[in-house]
């Protein structure tokens, strides 16, 4: 079965209004819904009280018209009485402002208190809805990615160094805290990256996003350790996300994306990278077949601009072809106020959607099997944003271009996955490189596999560190010289690509538009 549907915010809308939607949604063939994401303050109004009626009733109603239901934690966005009583569980930004309520995302994970009160919200919908045959799937907070530099975090981080480096000469050795005079004598000396007086150390930063993955992790642990059923959480993209979702992948049932391109010119391209990351991860964490779901996407538009009518089907194609579970929106219904009330929703386009959904009924997820690979790595995307670098490269758009050239199933894999399987491995512009990366490179070549490395590769470790040289056994050269320079025509890396396949070496100088090279390794488009 293929799910259709998208998020439902029935409290938005008065009671009357629901009949209308289960009606709508039953004859555009919706089977799985997203349900209560955003309420909080309606499924528990005070400290002391918990009201479930009214949701009682949607299930209820959804139950009834056979459509299914993906409920979540509201645990996004608390409600203000809990963020009256408890200030210091409010984020603190950079600067070490904390900010406060009137939006989404008002929390600090770190705060036992928002923490406590996540997991009891959790366990009381857990408790009412065990069994609930309406309920497929829990959908655990939503889009998790709030940071926050709070002395907590501070703690917390500190705890997290320790155990990731023993004692702080591991750590001033893999910080470089030579450089400016950053030695630490004790790990309680270290802060958080907050605002400083100019560049701040790299490494530093880079293991603060570690940490705060970690950090956010253990927030969805803690709730799904109270749920029944099959359990996950929607999976965001974007440079500003802490999260190294191929990790997080081995912790939910089934791998869920919000898949928003970030420009309506390429975003067919973006969509299949996006998919075929999806089933990368979902297949390097051991889901069978690399089962994914798009969790959300926007009807009939890309960042506010409208795309041509009967695009829909093409763009559910998109990611259905490449082993999606489901095709979900954001949102079934817009809300008549608030400030997403004029985001695109489904109902206004069920002339075009109807027809999609209807046609899926009776369709089953596809298997997709490739033996092409190509290297994605969240913490290079870290990496490469640093503002010390004179290129700060864009590493999804340079991954994307290689993906687009590739013209053939491709997995787009974390640095963690097996390379078992794949007789070609693409590695775009992978800075960062840990010696277990290099040994899984070297051993797939040396199994007969043909790599190709792209421009920006093996430049650092994975504590930010230079390591010249260390391609040169698999390029069959040697730099004589390492540095990071602009091209003076447009501002991008003046760098080379190398190509090593079978025993046989090819390079090929590049700039960061790959297509022309591509042609030459992978020949031209079908």
């Amino acid at each position: 079965m293929i799910f259709f549907g998208g998020d439902y915010n029935p409290d938005q809308w008065p009671e009357s209004v629901w009949p209308s939607d289960i009606s709508l949604m039953k004859s555009a063939g919706v089977n799985l819904v997203t349900v209560g994401v955003f309420s909080w303050s309606r499924l528990q109004p005070s400290a002391s009280s918990f009201e479930f009626e009214w949701l009682d009733r949607v299930l209820a109603l959804l139950r009834e018209a056979g459509i299914g239901v993906c409920l979540a934690t509201p645990t996004a966005s608390p409600p203000p009485w809990f963020t009256r009583s408890h200030p210091d569980a409010m984020p603190v930004n950079r600067d070490g402002v904390r900010l406060t309520h009137g939006s989404r995302d008002t929390y600090c994970v770190s705060s036992p208190a928002y923490r406590q009160a996540s997991v009891r919200i959790a366990r009381e919908l857990a408790t009412r809805y065990a069994g609930n045959p309406a309920i497929k799937l829990w959908h655990v907070h939503n889009e998790y990615g709030t940071t926050c530099f709070c002395d907590r975090c501070a703690a917390g981080f500190r705890i997290w160094l320790r155990f990731r480096y023993g004692d702080p000469a591991a750590l001033n050795d893999a910080w470089g805290t030579s450089f400016w005079s950053q030695r630490y004598g004790s790990f309680e000396e270290v802060l958080p990256p907050r605002a400083t007086q100019y560049l701040s150390n790299p490494a530093h930063e880079l293991d603060y996003r570690r940490f705060f993955s970690d950090a956010l992790l253990e927030h969805y642990l803690a709730q799904r350790s109270v749920l029944p059923g099959l359990v996950t959480t929607n999976f965001v993209l974007g440079e500003w996300v802490p999260v190294d979702h191929a990790r997080w992948a081995r912790s939910v049932d089934l791998v869920a994306v919000d898949d928003y391109p970030a420009s309506i010119d390429d975003h067919m391209a973006s969509r299949a990278f996006t998919a075929d990351m999806a089933r990368g991860w979902a297949r390097a964490a051991g889901h069978a077949d690399g089962r994914w779901l798009v969790m959300e996407h926007e009807p009939g538009a890309v960042r506010a601009r409208a795309l041509r009518p009967g695009t829909s089907a093409a763009i559910a194609e998109a990611y259905l072809s490449r082993g999606a579970t489901g095709v979900m929106y954001f949102q079934w219904r817009a809300g008549r106020s608030g400030a997403e009330q004029w985001h695109p929703a489904m109902v206004p386009l069920l002339d075009e959607l109807a027809p999609l959904g209807r046609s899926l009924a009776t369709r089953s997820p596809a298997t997709v099997t490739a033996s092409t690979a190509l290297i994605y790595d969240e913490e290079c995307l870290w990496a490469w944003q640093s503002p010390h670098l004179p290129a700060r490269l864009d590493y999804r758009a340079v991954t994307q271009r290689w993906h687009s050239c590739l013209y053939r199933p491709v997995d787009v894999v974390p640095v963690t996955a097996s390379l078992d399987g794949y007789s070609l491995v693409v590695v775009p512009a992978l800075y960062l490189m840990s010696a277990e990366t290099h040994a899984a490179l070297r051993a797939f070549v040396a199994a007969g596999g043909t790599l190709v490395i792209g421009a920006g590769s093996g430049l650092v470790d994975e504590c930010l560190r230079t390591t010249p040289g260390s391609l040169d056994d698999l390029t069959g050269t040697r730099g004589d010289f390492w540095s990071m320079l602009l091209s003076a025509t447009d501002g991008e890396p003046a760098v080379t690509t190398h190509a090593y396949g079978a025993g046989v070496v090819r390079s090929v100088a590049t700039d960061l538009d790959v297509s022309e090279h591509a042609k030459t390794l992978f020949g031209e488009p079908p």
